[in-house]
């Protein structure tokens, strides 16, 4: 019963999602939901309001940002969700820590597992922040610590990876505990509280800004023109001819690096059996998909332009914790339908439940960050980027002391 009310709940939600994010008039719609949109934009207006007056408030110190006496550099984004943020935080770890850095990522771990309210209203800012890896071996799974967050602890040995809302508090502990001395702030460009170095944005090509409104009318977290806050600008889901997007970039911000990258599939994984195989094998099998992310239709389509045929699509919201049973129900009519395999994203298979076995393979889809312009190689990017002066002049090199709140 607690199951179907919640796929209820996630199917209302997905039609409200592609109504809120229609461009255009409000128009065309039956009275309740012009009257829902009408009543969306006056919410916009205010979270707008708040949002401006935030900025303001830490602009002018009334709010204070704490530096933590290292380099801190934020990915983030202007608008919610899949922007395809999390393979380039993984990338960047990446070639921090082969530069000799001692890198940790620090999330706020969405939908992680809560404790109870009440118990979070008087131990949240004592207790440490989750750790999800403290470098050498993953503590927590992704129910606890968070999706991204476990699968950045899974996919980057030797990266601390920590969760907590409060990024000061897991900053703090970062550099105290294990001796970090570059922060990467998964997610930041709104988390104003820890001071950053470096700000790096991500805009996805295929869907720039929504419709150009705000949350909750549209798909925006602050209004556009505070593009300009960022140093490098990262358009993702790119094909290489993005000149009208760079033009809007430009006209937004006049001194940010634009850098052009697209998502590049490496492999197929079981996710059961770790089994790998490669690309190639997709070309003219018979599949069907499963996802619970922000933007399905791509992950679908890629399957589509390396030659499956996919057959059946089951979406699920973004985040979605799966149950044993919903697994079971996917694998069992891929069966029905004669499918050859059940291919899911990597974010998805982090929570799949345990199964000791499937009458057909289940499958990830791993995928990576392959620059297009701007940059010759990501190494390249990131040593431009962190250790070099950046597209304002400021020296991206670690500062000296550290202030506590």
């Amino acid at each position: 019963m607690r199951k179907a009310k919640i796929r209820r709940i996630e199917r209302i939600e997905h039609y409200l999602i592609r109504i809120i994010q229609q461009p255009g008039a409000d128009q065309g719609h039956p009275w309740p939901i012009r009257l829902l949109l009408a009543t969306l934009r006056g919410l916009s207006s205010a979270f707008k309001g708040v949002v401006l007056l935030r900025l303001f408030l830490y602009n002018v110190g009334i709010c204070r940002r704490y530096p933590l006496g290292c380099q801190v550099i934020s990915v983030g984004n202007i608008t919610a969700g899949g922007t395809g943020k999390t393979p380039v935080v993984e990338i960047f770890a990446r070639e921090l820590q082969k530069s000799g850095r001692k890198v940790a990522i620090l999330s706020r771990g969405y939908r992680k597992k809560e404790l109870p309210w009440c118990q979070r209203l008087f131990r949240e800012q004592i207790e440490p922040p989750r750790v999800v890896s403290d470098g050498k071996r993953l503590l927590l799974d992704s129910e606890l610590g968070g999706d991204e967050p476990y699968m950045l602890a899974s996919n980057l040995p030797g990266v601390v990876v920590l969760v907590d809302k409060n990024r000061v508090k897991s900053g703090r502990y970062a550099v105290k505990r294990f001796g970090c001395d570059t922060l990467i702030l998964d997610d930041g460009f709104q988390y104003q509280k820890l001071k950053h170095r470096l700000e790096v944005v991500l805009v996805d090509k295929t869907n720039p800004f929504g419709n150009c409104h705000l949350l909750p009318r549209g798909v925006l977290r602050e209004p556009v023109r505070n593009l300009k806050r960022a140093d490098f600008i990262f358009i993702t889901k790119s094909d290489g001819n993005s000149e009208e997007l760079r033009t809007r970039i430009r006209e937004l911000n006049k001194t940010a690096e634009i850098i052009e990258c697209r998502h590049r599939s490496c492999y197929l994984q079981n996710v059961y059996t770790a089994e790998r195989v490669p690309l190639e094998w997709l070309k003219g099998r018979t599949v069907t998909s499963l996802s619970g992310i922000a933007v399905p239709q791509s992950f679908e389509n890629s399957l589509r332009t390396m030659g499956a045929r996919v057959i059946y699509c089951e979406r699920y919201a973004d985040h979605h914790r799966y149950h044993a049973q919903e697994i079971i129900d996917a694998v069992n009519k891929s069966a029905d339908l004669h499918a050859d395999a059940l291919v899911t994203t990597e974010k998805d298979a982090v929570r799949f439940p345990r199964l000791e076995t499937t009458p057909l393979p289940v499958f990830y889809l791993r995928v990576d960050i392959e620059l297009l312009n701007g940059a010759e190689n990501f190494h390249d990017a990131v040593e431009h980027i962190c250790f070099r002066k950046n597209g304002r002049g400021k020296a991206a090199l670690p500062a000296s002391g550290t202030e506590h709140p």
